[in-house]
């Protein structure tokens, strides 16, 4: 048995694990890859922080970062992830993180969007990559056990406490139970849902959320997801907002200008979509920085441009296209992490802790899952503290899993649900996109039913039991479908416009709908009202 088991193996996972441990707490890390593998690689630009005051402040951090928000996130969540901003950047320098260095040898810093002030440190356009590493090395120090590929199939509940998980071993084909005193989901965000239309990767399915909802916990602004305003045509890979930081232009093909590069994200990425719609191209235009400075401060864009674009940076311009990036909702949260569900906790991108609102401010997302993490990490180990052992009183959600994974290789084969996972794709991003309407996204929930009533058609061909990523994957795409039926319901329900999701039908920000989405499930059926920030 442990004291605390953390879902996910991302910045926010090995920063809980690492603070769980050295609050001696016995900690086990549940991955369904592996760490280096995780979706937090993908955050190149940077992490917040105002390290040196000059003309900025962290009352400005405050104001920038509830702004972003659009009213929509808790003044004393985000007084907490700034007011610690710097004492986080300097807790990761001193583990190791290789920040960039100015001329004087202090943490360099670069301008990100939606804000007018120079904080966003960095590693290149490595930032991510540079923490996780860093991070899982200090893991490894510790010698925190670690079990990955194992895909957790849900939580074991009783009570409306958290005594643990249940998993499937993939390389064995095995489902287990493992018993912990608190249990912490930081498995990643639901942007993955929109296939072949995001940067995420391909094994960020929204498995966590799924599996919390399932569990009885209550979500939270599921209607606001962020699309990246600069991804590489055809492929969605991500061009970080450093490139633009930095001083990158977007230019339609007669190479004109035609919005501010470093407004915020929604206000970019639906100047490009709108441009796209009516038949023109959008080109990225880093030419004027020169190779050197290209290859100092975004060695890897340039690498990514030009592998899967064929295109030279310095000397030519480079076609994007906005892509599904960040989702702002998750599991319901409060400022200790702490769920609905006693001794469950959730941070990262899953988890809906009151600071991003209906748009996340660029560099915020780093310094949030630190920050967050060594918050959960401390309290999910201290509570611990104050449990003598778990018992359970049945095996009910065991004995369910382990049926589950044994019916679905039984079902028949007759519609691949891979075509529907691609199909699905394309809807979300057509009409649960960057603009949306009514008609469109009833339209979409009918189409999402209609799968979602045709799964026990979906069956799998690799009827092997090791290392079946045929069943992987379908388990995978019950969970994308379940997030995305909620997302679009939360969607439908908020008749009004704010940061990220835009409606057609209804253009302008209503005072009415200055309040959270709730989400929770009541008798297998979703049910959705609106609650005040408190």
């Amino acid at each position: 048995m442990f004291d605390v088991i953390i879902v996910g193996s991302g910045i926010a996972g090995l920063t809980a694990a690492l603070n769980a441990s050295k609050n001696n707490a016995k900690v086990l890390v549940v991955s369904k890859t592996y760490p280096t593998h995780s979706q937090s690689v993908q955050a190149q630009g940077g992490i917040n922080a105002v390290l040196y005051e000059d003309d900025d402040s962290v009352a400005l951090h405050i104001e920038d970062t509830y702004k972003a928000s659009h009213k929509l996130a808790n003044k004393e969540n985000i007084n907490l992830m700034c007011k610690e901003a710097a004492n986080t950047i300097y807790w990761l320098d001193s583990i190791g993180v290789p920040f960039n260095r100015d001329n004087d040898n202090k943490i360099a810093q670069r301008k990100f969007g939606g804000t007018k002030k120079i904080r966003t440190c960095y590693s290149s356009d490595y930032t991510g990559l540079k923490i996780l590493h860093t991070l899982f090395d200090q893991c490894i120090k510790e010698n925190i056990e670690f079990k990955n590929e194992h895909l957790v199939l849900n939580l074991i509940v009783e009570d409306n406490t958290c005594k643990g998980i249940s998993a499937l071993d993939i390389q064995s084909g095995i489902v287990s139970q493992i018993l912990a005193k608190t249990v912490i989901i930081a498995s990643g965000g639901y942007a993955g849902i929109y296939a072949n239309h995001t940067t995420n990767s391909y094994s960020n399915t929204a498995d966590g959320i799924a599996i919390a909802y399932n569990a009885g916990c209550e979500l939270s602004n599921m209607e606001f997801i962020q699309f990246h305003p600069t991804t590489l045509e055809n492929s969605n890979i991500l061009i970080s907002e450093s490139a633009r930081g930095e001083g990158g232009y977007l230019v339609n093909k007669d190479e004109e200008r035609f919005i501010d590069e470093l407004k915020p994200r929604d206000e970019v990425a639906r100047a490009i979509y709108e441009y796209i719609n009516k038949g023109h191209k959008v080109y990225l235009d880093l030419r004027h920085l020169g190779l050197d400075k290209i290859k100092e401060v975004m060695p890897q864009e340039r690498t990514l441009a030009f592998e899967f674009s064929n295109i030279k940076l310095e000397s030519e311009l480079l076609p994007i296209t906005p892509a599904a990036h960040y989702s702002m909702g998750g599991i319901k949260t409060d400022i200790n992490c702490k769920t609905n569900i006693l001794n469950l906790y959730a941070c990262g991108e899953c988890a809906q802790s009151f600071i991003h609102g209906a748009n996340r401010l660029g560099g915020n997302s780093l310094l949030e899952i630190v920050t967050f993490g060594k918050v959960v990490g401390i309290n999910a180990a201290n509570e611990a503290k104050n449990i003598d052992d778990i018992i359970l009183s049945n095996n009910k959600q065991f004995d369910k899993d382990k049926a589950l994974v044994k019916d679905i290789y039984s079902l028949p084969n007759k519609v691949n649900f891979y075509e529907e996972k691609e199909s699905l794709g394309d809807l979300l991003f057509e009409d649960l996109g960057l603009f949306r309407s009514e008609e469109k996204m009833n339209s979409l929930l009918n189409k999402i039913d209609e799968i979602i009533n045709d799964l026990s058609n979906m069956g799998i061909g690799d009827k092997s039991k090791e290392f079946n990523k045929n069943l992987v994957e379908f388990l995978e795409f019950k969970n994308s479908l379940l997030v995305s039926k909620i997302a679009t319901l939360c969607a439908i329900n908020r008749k009004e416009s704010r940061g990220s999701h835009y409606r057609v039908d209804y253009p302008n920000i209503e005072n009415d709908f200055k309040k959270c989405s709730l989400i929770f499930k009541s008798n297998d059926s979703i049910k959705i009202s609106f609650e005040d920030l408190k």
